[in-house]
């Protein structure tokens, strides 16, 4: 039987804190709900946990203050800070105080799960955390995401660190749908309509390196994401 992941819910608002581990369950977590930052340390001491959800604005003890005491015991649990606020000072402090990531409420579920999918993949906790292949096969070139490099026959193309992540989502979906949302999440940090055209450029830059196969295109699927399409040379 596959063991669930162990969250902790860290919210003052009981509603908002029932409904997102209640969500939780139902998406096949093992959700625990602390209702203030003292509860929840003593939670974190007594518990597992392989993820933490924090509320930055609690009585008694608020989710920066409660995130550098866990961070003094460990380094490595992931932390997604929850807030009404999103002022920029509050950004670099959450991430300062030790978070993965940063939502400004209201937010939606689905991206809730988006966001800690990233976070959980960055870790190398995701469900496809097995180790990731040095080099990818698209078509006739070579790509080397390590690098940030894309080779075919003597040509090198650098890419930037944008183009590299897209690409490797892209090579992970290779001839499947990747989900312009989960793109935009993973790369971007967040799927507004800002961040979604520049991720259309992104993806034009990429068919501009990809042309020299005529085998290889990515394919827009209109209002679902995109498609890398590539044939094996016949050669390799």
């Amino acid at each position: 039987m596959e063991q669930k992941l162990k969250m902790l819910v860290v919210e003052d608002d009981p509603n908002l804190g029932s409904l997102l581990t209640e969500y939780l369950k139902a998406k096949g977590y093992e959700a625990t709900l602390a209702t203030d930052g003292e509860k929840g340390l003593k939670a974190f001491r007594q518990g597992d946990f392989e993820f933490l959800i924090l509320d930055v604005m609690m009585p008694i003890k608020d989710g920066f203050t409660l995130a550098k005491e866990i961070r003094e015991k460990d380094q490595k649990v992931p932390i997604l800070f929850l807030t009404a606020k999103s002022m920029k000072e509050d950004t670099i402090q959450g991430f300062r105080a030790g978070g993965d990531d940063y939502m400004t409420k209201p937010f939606s579920m689905e991206e809730l799960l988006l966001r800690v999918d990233a976070i959980m993949r960055r870790a190398g906790l995701g469900e496809d955390a097995e180790p990731e292949p040095e080099m990818y096969c698209i078509g006739q070139y070579e790509f080397d995401h390590k690098k940030q490099r894309l080779l075919l026959d003597e040509k090198e193309f650098k890419l930037t660190t944008k183009e590299n992540e897209l690409l490797k989502l892209l090579c992970k979906n290779q001839n499947g749908l990747l989900e312009r949302n989960k793109a935009l999440n993973q790369v971007w940090g967040d799927d507004n309509y800002f961040n979604g055209r520049s991720m259309d450029v992104y993806i034009a830059k990429l068919r501009k390196h990809l042309r020299g196969d005529p085998q290889v295109e990515i394919l827009n699927v209109h209002g679902k994401g995109f498609k890398l399409l590539a044939t094996e040379p016949v050669d390799r």
